[in-house]
């Protein structure tokens, strides 16, 4: 095993969870390893504390004329539950099958580690950076970046750049390099339908009473088209369409046809929007989906109740162009319009964030493209992503900076999942990435 691989070991053992406060004590532990790490490779290194999690900033020293890129990442990761589900301990990384295995491989430690080892490898050859070089890595990505948006605020002077690197997506295929320019925004509703003031007994009243978990699914149900098309009134409105000439390279994306994703879902056939592909509707088309759905007895065998209420949670993907505090109102009115009579409604608007598009062509993404072909010997695909990651998007109102999303996570990677898991081959092209994007940017 490398030295590099070992590192990364380290990294990987700590379970920094950042969603359970049992593993506080084990997120500052991860953040003080990772400012040692900074310092050792000879980087002025500041922990900042926060309300929650440490923000680490680290950085050479600046020359004046230069340019400057900060390069993102987060260390905190998502719980393991559940654990019997794990081939292998989740934070005793192991590697099988030319993959490392364990919980924050893909997201983000192994991703970030790459531009630490990257920017180490180029100071250890030349003396230094060819550039101003910022690292911004935090530790509360996995619970949606509370304390960040203010911390920017606060320290944006000292954060200016001119562009931001992250490594915090994915690949389309093995092998493939692949640039991504867009994100898909989101915005959030969990919705309460009341009935009776309790549950009742269906018998007794059962066809005389409204149910709120029919009233529910018929909500459900009225926000789609049979079609797949959303229902809900003006939606469409504002999105920005498709380029003939994404459309046509989107179609030569290897890893990207339909018999692909589905595939990898092990869905039976397509479904959404008429007139898209499967990877249209994935990185440019906006959704609503439901998260989850519960009401009455959920246990073993029969219970003849008809419960006093029901619940579902909704989440959307917005495109450019959309608004989430306006979508969030389109979808409220929308359900309050087609409420079933004998119930009442509740509804909770949760996080929101706007959807990310840069131009791939700047000089920017030509740096990215030359530097991901040089490591990967082949030239890059452009897509857009299906995720969402509103930070990308405050960074650019606040730091005035667009980011480069150069992705190195296998689909099969499982993030969020057990079994989480990163290509040795993508580590390793990674740091080579890495160091030839310090260069070409140096140039610019």
């Amino acid at each position: 095993m490398t030295s590099e691989l070992e590192r990364l070991f380290e990294h990987l053992r700590f379970p920094s969870i950042s969603t359970d406060s049992r593993h506080v004590a084990d997120v500052r532990a991860n953040a003080d390893w990772l400012k040692g790490q900074f310092e050792e490779m000879g980087l002025k290194t500041e922990l900042h504390e926060t309300p929650g999690n440490p923000v680490i900033v680290a950085r050479n020293e600046r020359v004046k004329d230069r340019p400057t890129v900060l390069i993102y990442g987060h260390y905190d990761v998502q719980p393991v539950d559940p654990l019997e589900l794990w081939d292998s301990a989740p934070f005793e990384p192991e590697i099988r099958d030319g993959k490392i295995w364990g919980r924050g491989g893909a997201d983000n430690k192994g991703q970030h580690f790459v531009h630490m080892l990257g920017a180490e490898k180029t100071i250890q050859e030349n003396g230094g950076l060819p550039l101003n070089v910022i690292f911004l890595i935090e530790g509360e990505e996995e619970i949606g970046s509370p304390n960040l948006v203010p911390f920017l605020n606060e320290h944006k002077e000292s954060l200016a750049c001119d562009i931001i690197a992250v490594s915090d997506t994915g690949m389309v295929a093995p092998g493939v390099p692949t640039l991504g320019y867009g994100l898909r925004g989101i915005t959030c509703l969990e919705v309460t339908v009341k009935g009776p003031s309790g549950d009742l007994h269906s018998g007794v009243y059962g066809g005389c009473v409204a149910n709120p978990a029919t009233a529910a699914a018929r909500l459900v149900a009225s926000l789609h088209h049979d079609d797949g098309k959303i229902a809900v009134e003006g939606f469409y409105d504002d999105v920005i369409p498709l380029e003939d000439w994404e459309r046509e390279m989107w179609a030569k994306v290897p890893g990207a046809a339909d018999e692909d994703f589905l595939k990898t879902t092990g869905s039976p056939e397509p479904f959404g929007e008429p007139g898209y592909s499967m990877a249209e509707r994935l990185w440019a088309r906006p959704t609503v989906e439901v998260n989850g759905f519960g009401s009455g007895y959920q246990g073993e065998g029969s219970k003849t109740v008809l419960p006093a209420e029901a619940m579902f949670k909704l989440s959307c993907r917005l495109v450019p162009g959309q608004d989430p505090a306006k979508v969030q109102q389109q979808v409220e009115d929308h359900l309050r319009k087609h409420l079933p009579t004998g119930v009442a409604i509740e509804i909770y608007k949760g996080h929101s964030g706007k959807a990310y598009h840069n131009d791939p062509h700047s000089k920017y993404g030509r740096a990215a493209q030359v530097a991901l072909t040089t490591a990967f010997g082949r030239e890059p695909v452009l897509i857009r992503e299906g995720g969402s990651i509103p930070i990308i998007q405050d960074m650019k109102e606040i730091l005035g900076a667009d980011s480069l999303m150069l992705g190195l996570a296998l689909p099969d990677c499982q993030i969020h999942a057990p079994n989480e898991n990163y290509s040795v081959e993508n580590f390793e092209k990674g740091i080579e990435m890495s160091r030839e994007l310090l260069k070409e940017l140096s140039t610019l």
